[in-house]
């Protein structure tokens, strides 16, 4: 299977494009849903969280409590990493069963911290969607209605711009309108059915 791998940093517009790709009948598969997906409650990734942090980490209702989560990796390298070592795995091992079962001409794995974490051996292609920092800043003040320096720090943890662009083999440039982001996807469908066509065994 041909996939394509999508990613951007924060606020940079990832859902939209996806959107636009899934409207022309493609595949895709997000991490992000997948990431709550394997918490959910009777998953053995949420058990494995339990028995790694605490039975504080769950809510009332039984379900992993996020903000709690957060607080409790925050400023902590040693508790986060602990906490992707259990995640990682299953959210990749549900991302291949998703994609083995997804078919299509193509797929679109959306996959936010690509950059950050180095791996594409299992995509054939990379593309980012690309906005100036200024851009994104914005856009999570006014989405999010954080403090612009909250917004700042968001930034600060993700892989640089640079770095994403370098890591790119297409970039969108989302900073016009939606028509001009709805033709740049269509152009880059083309590109990967062809490409999928041509790289089948």
């Amino acid at each position: 299977m041909y996939r394509v791998g999508l990613t951007g940093g924060i606020a940079s517009g990832k859902t939209t494009v996806a959107n636009l790709f899934a409207a022309l009948g493609i595949p895709v598969i997000d991490t992000d849903v997948i990431a709550r997906q394997v918490v959910e409650p009777g998953e053995s990734a949420l058990a494995a969280v339990v028995h790694a942090f605490g039975q504080q980490v769950l809510g009332a209702d039984g379900r992993l409590d996020r903000p709690r989560m957060r607080e409790q990796i925050f400023g902590d390298a040693q508790a986060r990493q602990q906490l992707e070592a259990i995640l990682h795995p299953a959210i990749r091992a549900e991302m291949e069963r998703q994609s083995r079962a997804a078919g299509g001409p193509y797929q679109v794995l959306v996959i936010p911290l690509l950059v950050e974490g180095g791996r594409r051996e299992h995509l054939d292609r990379v593309l980012v969607v690309d906005v100036p920092e200024a851009t994104q800043i914005e856009r999570l003040v006014r989405r999010d209605g954080v403090p612009r320096e909250q917004a700042e720090a968001a930034l600060r943890s993700q892989a640089s711009r640079e770095a994403r662009l370098a890591f790119a083999d297409d970039v969108i440039e989302n900073t016009a309108d939606l028509v001009a982001l709805e033709s740049r996807v269509v152009r880059l469908h083309e590109e990967y059915l062809h490409f999928a066509a041509h790289t089948r065994p």
